[in-house]
């Protein structure tokens, strides 16, 4: 009985000192002060609120409740992508007075219920498109004071509430790639502060808001390189036969005309067919009453002319050219008059003479010898003002035009272009109600002449050096010149019709051209360079928006 009593007593005292702990943590824990929030050395810290002065980083240890973030004069340049994620109740967030520099794209991921943005007074040039991404609560920023001079397109689309926009106290350079900008600015909802341009000279103090759009010139272009056809080639003739697209090169080096035919599904020139040429000069691919023929010029072992067979799918022989009447070739011309097909040989030899042939029947017959003895060139056929013109340049003299005569069907000597005492190749165009000569010059420059009525004036002179290839062409509504050289990379030159001159536009990589031949195929306008020393190179033409 004592025994029991004697443990009753003692589980009573171990109940009444358990009671008595239990009090006196209870006393301990009402007198101890509430827990403080982290807060860095450098920041002053409420629950929802951090004020940063001189911080080396975005600071780390905040509280999760914080709501607002003011960080001034802080120790680092560069805001980095997703420096603010550990803060994704962020409402507030004041940057100013830094030395901010670059923000990365994502710098602010993770801020979706962030309302206020203020980045001002740093030294910011340059934002990516991307910086806002994700700030689909934001309601004002103020980007006021800082260095910027352009803004990317669309760097304000994913700001979907966005009011308020303060951009002031930047140095905005007002050329193309704030086209966007003017543009959106009609068009949005958002207050934004008045703007104003830096640059260019023209709109220097002007605002933003009020520059008028059509004074932006943003539309350009450019030659790019397409294809590479991995052979030397020196002429390149495009024709379309049965509604397919197909181009013939003379191929030398080969000992063939190769002809290649576009394929509209991979958007490239696919081989399609040879033609034995062991010398060939010049491949000019004909449609006479929808027949196929190509005449095939060779400096040795005769000119010949092939017919495409759609039986054999193969060309075959049809005829032999005259060897000695055309001895040595080194251009050909196909024209059409008053409905009869003709082509010209431009003979290079001493002994040779440029000839026309005429299509009769089945076969192409020697019509008229035009040019004995002269080391002809290049030959150019001009079709204007009723009055057929055939012009034939010379490596020995001057330019000589002829005149297509009605009454004896035969060209007759008109004149000679005096303005050049030799040319290796000649070519015309027109720009508005003027005609004009491309004449290029291996010694000496090359000149632009242009048709007075009775005679040709000199407008334009190109320095040219080595040059045996010419070509101008319209792309589109824009005209170009290639000039090419066996000495220095292609020119290309653009028509300046208030100046009515060509400047010099863009260099292609080009190096002995023996010919340029615009060629478009479908949605592709290209420029196919035919080169003596390397590959035949392909590019293509495409306008560029510098607004966008």
């Amino acid at each position: 009985m004592a025994g029991l009593r004697a443990r009753r007593g003692s589980g009573l005292r171990l109940l009444a000192l358990s009671t008595l702990g239990f009090c006196l943590m209870l006393q301990v824990s009402a007198k101890r002060p509430p827990k403080t929030p982290p807060c860095p050395p450098s920041c002053s810290c409420t629950r929802d609120t951090a004020f940063c002065v001189d911080s080396k980083a975005v600071p780390r240890n905040l509280p999760s409740e914080v709501i607002s973030l003011t960080l001034v004069n802080a120790a680092f340049s560069e805001i980095q992508d997703g420096a603010f994620s550990h803060l994704p109740l962020l409402q507030f967030l004041l940057l100013n007075s830094n030395k901010f520099t670059l923000i990365g794209d994502n710098a602010f991921t993770g801020l979706s219920h962030l309302q206020y943005l203020f980045i001002e007074n740093n030294d910011i040039w340059a934002l990516s498109k991307f910086t806002f991404r994700g700030l689909k609560s934001l309601t004002h920023l103020s980007l006021a004071n800082n260095n910027l001079q352009t803004l990317p397109r669309d760097i304000f689309r994913p700001l979907d509430i966005l009011s308020d926009l303060d951009l002031r106290g930047n140095s905005l350079n007002c050329d193309c790639k704030v086209k966007w900008l003017v543009e959106w600015l009609v068009h949005t909802n958002t207050t934004v502060a008045p703007i104003y341009c830096a640059s260019p000279p023209r709109f220097q103090e002007h605002k933003v808001q009020d520059l008028p759009l059509r004074e932006f010139d943003c539309i350009t272009t450019d030659f790019v390189l397409y294809q590479t056809l991995p052979f030397p080639a020196v002429s390149a003739e495009p024709f379309l036969y049965s509604s397919d697209l197909y181009l013939a090169l003379a191929q030398p080096g080969a000992s063939a005309c190769t002809v290649l035919k576009w394929d509209y599904v991979e958007r490239q020139l696919r081989d399609y067919d040879r033609i034995p040429a062991p010398s060939a000069v010049h491949c000019k691919p004909m449609v006479v009453d929808s027949q196929l023929y190509v005449v095939v010029a060779q400096l040795f072992g005769g000119s010949y002319i092939y017919h495409w067979d759609p039986n054999t799918t193969r060309f075959t022989k049809l005829q032999d050219i005259d060897p000695q009447r055309v001895r040595k070739p080194n251009d050909l011309e196909a024209f059409r008059i008053d409905g009869d097909w003709y082509f010209a040989v431009a003979d290079s030899s001493k002994a040779g003479a440029t000839s026309l042939y005429r299509w009769h029947q089945n076969g192409f017959y020697s019509h008229q010898a035009l040019h004995a003895w002269h080391r002809d060139t290049d030959l150019e056929f001009v079709d204007g003002e009723g009055k057929p013109r055939l012009i034939v340049s010379s490596s020995s003299q001057a330019p000589v035009i002829y005149q297509w005569s009605r009454t004896q069907k035969q060209f007759v000597a008109q004149g000679e272009v005096t303005q050049v005492p030799d040319a290796q190749a000649v070519k015309h165009f027109r720009a508005g109600r003027d005609s004009y000569l491309c004449l290029s010059r291996y010694i000496g420059d090359s000149k632009i002449l242009r048709w007075e009525g009775t005679r040709f004036s000199e407008v334009q002179a190109l320095p040219s050096r080595g040059s045996l290839a010419m070509q101008p062409f319209l792309v589109g509504g824009r005209r170009y010149l290639a000039l090419g050289s066996d000495f220095s990379f292609t020119q290309i030159y653009q028509w300046d019709e208030g100046r009515q001159k060509f400047v010099r536009f863009q260099e292609l990589a080009v190096q002995a051209p023996r010919a340029f031949c615009y060629m478009p195929a479908g949605d592709a306008q290209l420029l196919l360079a035919p080169s003596f020393k390397g590959q035949t190179l392909v590019y293509r033409h495409i306008v560029v928006d510098l607004s966008a």
